[in-house]
């Protein structure tokens, strides 16, 4: 499994390039787009060894490399940008390479996640719950997509997501309803012109409106926690969050796992919160 530059084509690793040109046989989303990748690195390989493999004819296509690999050939796989099976085909390969008693091996590179986030400033800090979610393209619909937001209203932890131009605006309007909630828009990103920018949730749609260049391109958000004033408010601010969603039980060790907080203490103020002494009948 071999990750790709995102735009930029100077981020490739050496083991790619190395994998890539040793390589019996290479899958890949768009044999036109690899083969044109593969010709700026100065490697050739033949119309025969590109295999398609997308997300239409991915159980088939991952039958093909086994077969391949059976007779002794290294394959690689590749998608069309970054690394393969985060947001794009690739996980089915990997089941059927393994259930036929083969090895996928990872030869990490370029994230469009991983990087989002390095430049989001979003993960650590005073009052911020630690760690992320990778919520990757939300639902088209529009009910759909509205309640995965609000979902993520209730998710304590910074939250990654991605959108095409197409459906950018759509996605504003929709998180512009989770208010001051800072979000990092990361666009184009390693490409000519690459963006990151920060505004309130709110401020979304306003901003988009500003310049219309602004929804052009490939697009990572990045959704900031919540702020919480002090140590203490964290606890009780998880809970507040996680007790709609939840039972009362699970809810006091995800809060206890992320703050550190005594156990006994949280689960006293998860049955305050409750408005009950009693323990939550799905606990």
């Amino acid at each position: 499994m071999v990750a790709t530059p995102i735009g930029n084509l100077a981020d490739i690793t050496l083991r790619a390039l190395h994998v890539l040109e040793l390589a019996d046989c290479i899958a890949c989303e768009d044999t036109r787009h690899t083969q044109g990748l593969l010709r700026s690195y100065g490697i050739a390989k033949s119309g025969a060894q590109l295999l398609a493999l997308h997300q239409h004819n991915e159980q088939e296509g991952a039958q093909t490399v086994v077969a391949r690999l059976q007779q002794g050939e290294r394959v690689a796989y590749v998608s069309d940008a970054g690394t393969p099976a985060v947001s794009d085909p690739g996980a089915r390969l990997v089941a059927a390479v393994e259930a036929a008693g083969f090895r996928a091996v990872p030869v990490p590179g370029v994230s469009s996640v991983t990087a989002a986030l390095s430049v989001a400033g979003a993960l650590a800090g005073p009052g911020m719950a630690p760690g992320f979610v990778f919520q990757g393209f939300l639902p088209s619909k529009a009910g759909e997509r509205q309640a995965a937001v609000q979902a993520l209203k209730n998710e304590p932890r910074c939250a990654v997501l991605l959108e095409a131009p197409h459906r950018v605006l759509d996605l504003a309007e929709a998180l512009a309803t989770l208010g001051a909630r800072r979000v990092t828009l990361a666009r184009e990103l390693t490409k000519q012109y690459e963006s990151v920018t920060t505004v309130a949730a709110e401020q979304l749609p306003a901003w988009f409106a500003g310049d219309a260049n602004r929804a052009r391109g490939e697009f990572v958000l990045v959704l900031h926690p919540e702020i919480l004033q002090g140590d203490d408010a964290l606890p009780t601010a998880l809970l507040q969050k996680l007790l709609p969603v939840l039972p009362l039980k699970t809810a006091v060790r995800i809060a206890a796992d992320l703050t550190q907080a005594p156990r006994n203490a949280l689960y006293e103020q998860a049955l305050a919160l409750r408005g009950s002494r009693e323990e939550d009948p799905q606990g």
